[in-house]
C-alpha cells in the first residue's frame, strides 16, 4: 500500500504546488500613459513624475507594463492614442493637450473596454472617463487671495497676472476674488500672461510703467513668477513687498524654504498629480480596490515650515 500511495501522494503534492505557482503568477496589465511633451516647466514636471511613477509601479507590481508616450500637440496625441490602442492596453492614463480635440479619440479608446483615467484637463464628455484626477483650481486662487488678505489687513494695491482665457483661468480668478472678498485690497489690473515667463515679464514691465505703487503681485503660475521677478529686479523698484504664484516649481519652493521675502509662499498645483493618477489606476487592477469618480488634490499653501515636503531637487520643474 505504501508503494502505491507514495507516488500518488507525490503526484498530488506536485499538482498542488503547480496550482499554487499558477495562483501566484502576477496579473499581466498594460497601462498606457499619454501626456504632453515637456514644452514648458509644468509639463516638464509632469513627464518627470510620470517616468518616476513608471519605475516605482513596475517594481511594485511585477505584472504591470507601463507604456509612456509624450506628444507635442493635440493631433500628435490623437495619433499616439490610435497607436496605443492597436498595440493593446488595459488602462489609459491621459493628460489631454486639448479637451475638445481629444474627447473623441479617448472615447474610441474607452469603447474598446479600456479603463480610462483623465488628468487635469476635463473632457467635453465626462461620462467617458472612469477616473478623473486634478488639482483644485478655485482653491489655488482662493488660497493666494486669503494669504494676501492676511498679509495686508489694512489693504494694499495688488497687480494680477492671469493665465490663458480658458476655464482653468476663470476658476482660479474666481477663487482669488473670493479669497480677497471683504478686504481693503485693491486690484490695480488683470492682464493675461499666457502662463509664459516671457509674456509675464512684458506684462509686469507694463504694470511697473503704469502704476507708481504696487504692494504685491499675484501670478497664476510659477513660470510667470520667474518673469515677474526679473522685471521687478530690472526696474530697481522697492515698493513691491512680495509675489505669490502657484504650481510648486522647485525654484519657488526652494525660495520659500530659504525664507526669501519676495516669495514667502507658494500654492500647489502639482505636476505630480500624474503619478497619483497612475497609482490609483494600478490599484484598481492589483489591490482589489475598485476606483471610480473624481480625485481632486488640495491646493496646499506652501510655507517655510512645510516646503521641504514638496521639494524635488531632481525635477526639471
Amino acid at each position: 500500500m505504501k508503494r502505491i500511495l507514495a507516488p500518488l501522494a507525490g503526484a498530488l503534492l506536485t499538482a498542488s504546488l503547480g496550482t499554487a505557482a499558477l495562483a501566484q503568477e502576477p496579473r499581466q496589465v498594460t497601462m498606457a500613459v499619454s501626456i504632453p511633451a515637456a514644452d514648458h516647466g509644468w509639463t516638464g514636471g509632469v513627464v518627470y513624475h510620470a517616468e518616476r511613477a513608471k519605475a516605482q509601479l513596475e517594481k511594485r507590481y511585477p505584472g504591470l507594463k507601463i507604456v509612456l508616450k509624450t506628444s507635442p500637440d493635440g493631433a500628435s496625441q490623437a495619433n499616439a492614442l490610435e497607436d496605443l490602442t492597436a498595440q493593446g492596453m488595459d488602462a489609459l492614463v491621459t493628460l489631454p493637450h486639448n479637451s475638445d480635440e481629444l474627447t473623441d479619440p479617448i472615447r474610441q479608446v474607452k469603447e474598446k473596454g479600456t479603463f480610462v483615467t483623465v488628468v487635469d484637463r476635463a473632457l467635453s464628455d465626462p461620462t467617458i472617463q472612469d477616473l478623473y484626477v486634478a488639482g483644485n483650481n478655485p482653491e489655488l486662487g482662493r488660497a493666494a487671495g486669503e494669504y494676501i488678505k492676511e498679509r495686508m489687513p489694512d489693504g494694499g494695491d495688488v497687480a494680477v497676472i492671469r493665465g490663458l482665457p480658458i476655464v482653468i483661468d476663470e476658476e482660479r480668478q474666481k477663487g482669488f476674488d473670493e479669497g480677497i472678498a471683504g478686504s481693503k485690497i485693491k486690484v490695480l489690473d488683470r492682464q493675461f500672461g499666457n502662463w509664459s515667463r516671457d509674456d509675464a515679464f512684458r506684462v509686469m514691465q507694463d504694470y511697473l510703467a503704469k502704476y507708481p505703487k504696487i504692494d504685491a503681485v499675484w501670478a497664476q503660475d510659477d513660470d510667470m513668477v520667474v518673469g515677474v521677478l526679473e522685471a521687478i529686479q530690472q526696474s530697481g523698484r522697492s515698493d513691491i513687498q512680495f509675489v505669490v504664484g502657484g504650481a510648486g516649481m522647485k525654484d519657488m519652493i526652494k525660495r520659500v524654504a530659504d525664507g526669501d521675502k519676495m516669495v514667502p509662499v507658494d500654492v500647489l498645483y502639482p505636476p505630480a498629480m500624474i503619478a497619483t493618477a497612475m497609482e490609483l489606476t494600478a490599484a484598481n487592477f492589483y489591490d482589489q480596490n475598485p476606483i471610480r469618480g473624481s480625485y481632486v488634490l488640495d491646493a496646499t499653501l506652501v510655507t517655510k515650515d512645510n516646503a521641504s515636503e514638496f521639494y524635488y531637487p531632481d525635477s526639471p520643474f
